[in-house]
């Protein structure tokens, strides 16, 4: 059996931590909690060997024992503050099972305001995130597409969740430190600098009061325009497996 690489045994809890002497004080789990209790209260920017160390009442030597580097604490983190995916409904179809799963996913990340943070530079490799996937493919079992197909469609979704679950930790954040900027004010300032001749699409769309609100943020538009948007997603993997299933 080929060795696995350090890193990912260390996400499945396979790496040697401690060959000689006593019984290891922590737990690479610890660590990772700690960390994640950190971020969850401060961000991820406050997160630091020295301060997950602190929090354990550790020296910060004492965890490289265990986790070898920051990124190696990140790479902890984006897979345990994952939690696994939830038991979801059987008997369903391919379309609602894939629109329960990515709905999941969403309120997952939303315990983690700070997860879109995380970098992805590699395919996951972690417990939880292999979970997830697995879960996402599965609902699609039931469909004449290939194993290739599949994929494809999951890892489609899964771009497109990213991009959302971080407009909306983003646009929180930029809501708590200026809600003025989500008022009156930017479809005002619009009105004033758009020209149709440049922007003929964009000043139709304003005229339209699109943006004339009180208030722009509104976390059930939110929800709304994600609804709308998964919908739009989900159209088209039908009709992709419509036109699969029909004679050329």
């Amino acid at each position: 059996m080929t060795e696995l690489p350090e890193h990912i045994a260390l996400l499945w809890g396979a790496r040697e931590t401690a060959r000689r002497g006593p019984k290891p004080a922590l737990k690479v789990e610890d660590i990772t909690e700690a960390a994640i209790a950190i971020a969850d209260a401060e961000g991820l920017a406050a997160v630091s060997m020295a301060k997950v160390a602190a929090h354990l009442g550790n020296s910060t030597m004492a965890l490289y024992r265990y986790v070898k580097s920051k990124r190696e604490l990140l790479m902890l983190m984006g897979d345990a503050a994952l939690e696994p995916p939830p038991q979801f409904p059987e008997n369903t179809g391919w379309r609602e099972g894939l629109e329960n799963w990515a709905k999941a996913i969403i309120a997952a990340v939303a315990q983690h305001p700070w997860y879109h943070e995380i970098p992805v530079s590699a395919p996951p490799f972690g417990p939880h995130n292999l979970m997830w996937f697995d879960r996402g493919l599965a609902t699609l079992g039931e469909t004449d597409l290939t194993e290739p197909e599949k994929a494809g469609i999951v890892m489609g979704l899964l771009t497109f969740l990213r991009g959302e679950y971080q407009l909306r930790a983003q646009l929180a954040a930029g809501y708590r430190e200026d809600p003025n900027a989500f008022g009156r004010q930017y479809h005002n300032a619009l009105t004033q600098l758009l020209d149709p001749r440049e922007f003929p699409a964009l000043t139709k769309l304003v005229a339209a009061g699109v943006f004339d609100e009180d208030s722009l943020w509104d976390e059930d538009g939110i929800d709304t325009d994600f609804d709308f948007s998964l919908q739009l997603y989900l159209d088209g993997v039908a009709a992709y497996i419509e036109k699969r299933a029909s004679p050329q």
